[in-house]
């Protein structure tokens, strides 16, 4: 039996996803951001063609997710820029 075509087809991550991220991420999810499939995802980090740079521990690969988010265009800025955690280009919102 076949699998439907929306089973099959990759679903990035929105940008709020992107930045509710924990520091390190594995594989899957950072393939998931980059939209591209797993077995691409894996050979490309065996082959140490990653676009990001990934860390192998043990059996597992991790990404640093602050890596992922530069490549993406989604870098916060730092904060001496006053705005600790703000994303770059983000509209400024008072907190209420």
């Amino acid at each position: 039996m076949m699998a439907s075509a929306s089973s099959r087809e990759l679903r990035g991550l929105a940008s709020d996803e992107l930045l509710a991220l924990p520091a390190v991420i594995d594989l899957d999810t950072a393939n998931r951001a980059l939209m591209i499939g797993r077995s691409t995802g894996y050979g490309l980090a065996k082959q140490g063609e990653y676009p990001v740079k990934v860390l192998r521990l043990g059996n597992a690969y991790r990404v640093v997710t602050a890596d992922l988010l530069k490549l993406l265009g989604l870098q916060l800025q730092s904060p001496e820029g006053g705005h600790p955690g703000r994303v770059v280009g983000e509209p400024h919102r008072l907190c209420a």
